[in-house]
């Protein structure tokens, strides 16, 4: 049978409700109730009175608050509902070191964000709404509004963590995904300017070349156009001398 123990709130001994193996019991179940005996009002054909079902309001409030746990074994379905034992000092006691025990047990953080610290002392909350309601239905009914204001509280701020979670992520992914971008523009841009820097330097070379060239054909065209100017200049001056040769026998 599962074991009852693996909560702090206080349950009485699972019962047995049916076996799905016993068809005939089923069936005795299903089967019609007998008339009773003329003239005893109630009463069966044997002579005895049927059992009287007396529900306290306090175990009603209770099964609504904490309803029974139900669970299947074997083919055999066990109902186990919440204690209607009035609660003393001791249990409180006990209560206190069951709870201390269990979160040393399942090794629960003292500070922070902790499930099983959680869910340890939400479990014993739910044990002190057992108690108070044994004495006081309308308090225990006050304290389950507050336990359930709680939850709501808790569950929109794990909703909300969730949701920051979430949008942190994405942008996180979104961020790695433009540094992706970015990183691959970064080299695009890298390479095209090694493509210019080596078209710059080839256009260098080239110009350099056409520079020195041109220098040099430069200098040859000087050589040449001194050279001649100096023919030029003797032709000149031969000439001048030959007229001047030719004029002066022609004055004697």
């Amino acid at each position: 049978m599962t074991p009852t123990n693996t909560s702090l709130v206080k349950y009485d001994n699972p019962k047995l409700v049916s076996r799905s193996t016993d068809a005939k019991a089923q069936r005795k179940q299903k089967s019609p109730q007998q008339s009773p005996a003329p003239g005893v009002p109630g009463s069966t054909r044997d002579g005895k009175l049927p059992p009287l079902e007396v529900k306290n309001q306090a175990e009603d409030i209770l099964n609504s608050i904490l309803p029974p746990r139900e669970w299947t074994e074997s083919g055999q379905l066990w109902v186990q509902q919440v204690s209607s034992t009035p609660a003393t000092r001791l249990d409180v006691v006990n209560l206190q070191e069951q709870l201390d025990i269990r979160l040393q047990q399942r090794q629960a953080r003292e500070t922070g964000i902790c499930p099983v610290r959680r869910e340890l002392y939400s479990q014993c909350f739910d044990e002190l709404i057992r108690q108070v309601t044994i004495s006081c239905a309308e308090r225990g009914l006050l304290l389950l509004r507050v336990r359930d204001e709680i939850r709501m509280t808790i569950a929109a701020y794990q909703t909300l963590y969730e949701s920051s979670v979430a949008f942190g992520m994405r942008k996180a992914l979104q961020a790695e995904q433009g540094k992706t971008d970015m990183q691959k523009k970064i080299e695009e841009l890298e390479e095209e300017k090694k493509d210019l820097e080596r078209q710059v330097n080839e256009l260098k070379s080239k110009c350099d070349a056409i520079e020195k060239r041109e220098a040099e054909r430069r200098v040859v065209e000087e050589k040449k156009h001194a050279e001649e100017i100096q023919f030029l200049k003797r032709t000149n001056q031969q000439l001048k001398t030959q007229l001047e040769g030719i004029i002066q026998p022609s004055k004697k």
